[in-house]
């Protein structure tokens, strides 16, 4: 399977290493010094679950040098997507796939304009990794999973091509027939994650143990949960309560990538999280107070420091 990786930040570099050392065609499209260092010495991960270190790595800041692909895995940052989007016209052949395992549920959308509501399958990426130093990637506890597949629930044969290359990797992989249920489900969980942390400069468990600041993420998450079902949606009713017992049982030191964008001077992707619940519940008329006082309260950091949004 041919596969191309555009953005081998934290999870492309963690899951396109998997799937070279499965044996896949992997290329890399990457930039500055992790692109450097990753043409120098290969690409490394360091995990709990074992070390993976690939000597010779296809890696590229431009992808028009290379030739189509089965599958681009696409994960860069959400503020790329467009820019990133239209530079891989080159790895389409008439029956590439594109599956994003970026954050956010918009994002599709915007990749069905750019690249053809054919090529485009779902997909969701449960996992704590960065680029730990160019060339890097840092894997933090064991969690590694993927869920992915059709928007029209079949299973088709690059779904199963990629699953099979994602066991053979020692990857955790699911194929769903849900898939757009799957991307909210997450969504749930990353924005009231990121909204908190990221408002309150704290882990999820001060957050969590606070009777007040609880309550608001509850909030948060019922809003999500509400704009979903106004979509059409499959999520339960009660979906934020169980997400808020799932943030019981997650580590007290946990925080989001937001929080950690906010706290580095990066830009953040506030506009696609809690901005997104906004827009969304906005489409649909559902009120979205909470994830509105965010958005608003963000506002001027989102841009990165020093590029205040005037």
């Amino acid at each position: 399977m041919k596969i191309a990786v555009m953005g081998a930040g934290g999870v492309g570099g963690y899951f396109g290493a998997r799937l070279a050392q499965a044996g896949c065609d992997v290329a890399f499209i990457a930039r500055g010094a992790h692109l450097a260092a990753m043409r120098e010495h290969g690409l490394t991960v360091e995990s709990e679950l074992g070390d993976i270190h690939l000597p010779k790595v296809r890696v590229t800041d431009d992808p028009g040098t290379l030739e189509p692909v089965d599958l681009v895995l696409f994960s860069v940052k959400l503020w790329d997507t467009e820019a990133a989007a239209r530079s891989i016209a080159a790895l389409f052949g008439p029956h590439t796939g594109i599956v994003s395992f970026q954050n956010g549920v918009q994002k599709d959308d915007i990749l069905r304009r750019l690249c053809g509501d054919q090529a485009v399958m779902g997909g969701v990426a449960y996992i704590a990794a960065t680029i730990g130093r160019p060339g890097v990637i840092k894997h933090s506890g064991t969690m590694q999973r993927l869920i992915f597949g059709e928007y029209d629930g079949r299973r088709s044969a690059r779904a199963e091509a990629l699953l099979e290359a994602c066991q053979r990797g020692g990857i955790n992989a699911e194929l769903s027939s849900d898939i757009r249920r799957e991307i909210w489900e997450k969504f749930v969980f990353l924005v009231g994650l990121s909204a908190t942390t990221a408002t309150m400069r704290l882990p999820i468990g001060p957050i969590r143990a606070n009777a007040q600041t609880r309550a608001f993420l509850l909030d948060i998450m019922r809003e999500v949960v509400a704009v979903g079902r106004s979509h059409g949606v499959a999520l339960a009713a009660d979906y934020a309560q169980q997400r808020l017992a799932f943030c019981d049982g997650l580590p007290a030191d946990m925080t989001s990538s937001m929080h950690h964008d906010l706290e580095a001077g990066g830009p953040l992707e506030l506009a696609w999280l809690s901005g997104g619940v906004v827009e969304l519940g906005e489409a649909a008329g559902v009120p979205t107070p909470a994830n509105c006082a965010v958005r608003n309260i963000l506002a001027l950091h989102a841009p990165g420091r020093g590029k205040f949004s005037v």
